[in-house]
């Protein structure tokens, strides 16, 4: 599979959290070339700010694997990461983040988001994630307005 169609599937896992009146924000992890899991955000649904789509696909990799080393493997994302979730990449040893929409986007729609790019985080902390934005941007920040028309949008 291409970069693309794994981020497909991120963006309809986004959709299921929109149905459940949750966040925009899907992600898939992938190890060597195969979706291992899909995750999305959780905030509202489980009372933690911290149940982003990036660490929910964590946490249930390494319980998953049984192990917290994720090298080799790839988090496919709506959104570019948060610090939070950048850090939590690193820690895990996260081989390569794809995103989609940026960070700006979603601070465009009423998210309280630090203007850290994760480009220049990676950069100033010397990561060795290698990161790539922009793929299928347009349908990622669609996700947003979709969010927004379905009249359970709470943004934090």
């Amino acid at each position: 599979m291409m970069d693309t169609d794994f981020m497909r599937l991120a963006i309809n896992n986004a959709r299921e959290a929109i149905s459940r009146g949750q966040i925009p924000v899907g992600s898939v992890l992938v190890r060597r070339d195969e979706m291992m899991l899909a995750a999305h955000n959780t905030v509202w649904l489980d009372g933690d700010p911290t149940a982003h789509a990036e660490m929910n696909a964590i946490r249930k990799a390494a319980k998953q694997l049984g192990t917290i080393a994720l090298g080799g493997c790839t988090i496919y994302c709506t959104l570019e990461p948060c610090p939070m979730c950048l850090s939590a990449s690193h820690w895990a040893k996260v081989q390569r983040i794809v995103y989609g929409a940026r960070i700006t986007d979603a601070i465009a729609h009423g998210f309280s988001e630090l203007t850290i790019p994760a480009k220049q985080m990676v950069e100033l902390g010397r990561s060795p994630i290698q990161l790539e934005g922009g793929v299928l941007e347009a349908e990622c920040r669609l996700l947003f307005d979709e969010w927004t028309k379905s009249g359970m949008a709470r943004p934090y």
